[in-house]
């Protein structure tokens, strides 16, 4: 497979934006904005800024509703060109469009528990696999299962002529995407750490 990009320097917190995804519907949420629903005595999406916002050199925010209020925390907010919630590869083009560094690294909004290390650890495996993108995985069932979470990826930001070719096209599906690129997938083994909240009950259960 061809190398989509141009010599990058290597990722570091400094080269590094994060995109919060944020633009989904909520719909197994009663249709609450699940970025905004209270965890504890905080939004969730403040849980992912606290994780995220030491691990990169800036984040923005994609947000379909409610833009007021997620600017309120102080990051670029920029919601889908892409109609009708056409899910996080939209999402991930508006970050990529108002993205000023070579790197992007996305997590959404409803996983308020994601690694301290994740962008460390998706860095050391885009440069030792040599790719333009590395999506996170986590095991199950004692390693035998690995399922990968593709709203957890470290990318180069040239991809965004490839994605809007792809979304153009009438491409929706994330790893559909991916997995057509020069891409790897690293294992983390933490499971419980990359755990979405979607639900109400599984708010009270957290």
């Amino acid at each position: 497979m061809s190398h989509a990009m141009q010599t990058h320097p290597a990722p570091t917190a400094l080269n590094i934006t994060g995109l919060i995804l944020a633009g989904g519907r909520g719909t197994r949420m009663d249709g609450a904005d699940k970025g905004l629903v209270l965890l504890g005595d905080k939004p969730m999406v403040a849980h992912v800024i606290a994780r995220l916002a030491p691990q990169v050199s800036s984040l923005i925010i994609n947000a379909n509703r409610n833009q007021d209020s997620y600017a309120a925390f102080g990051h670029p907010v920029w919601a889908d060109e892409q109609a009708d919630f056409a899910g996080p590869l939209a999402g991930l083009q508006a970050g990529l469009q108002h993205c000023t560094s070579p790197y992007l690294v996305t997590a959404p909004c409803d996983s308020p528990y994601l690694p301290h290390d994740l962008v460390q650890h998706l860095a050391q495996a885009l440069v030792s696999a040599d790719t333009d993108l590395a999506v996170a995985s986590t095991s199950e069932d004692h390693y035998q299962t690995i399922r990968p979470q593709p709203v957890f990826m470290l990318l180069k930001t040239g991809l965004l002529t490839n994605l809007n070719d792809y979304l153009q096209g009438g491409g929706r599906k994330m790893e559909t995407w991916y997995r057509r690129l020069n891409y790897c997938e690293t294992l983390f083994t933490d499971a419980d750490a990359f755990r979405n909240i979607n639900t109400r009950e599984q708010l009270q259960q957290r």
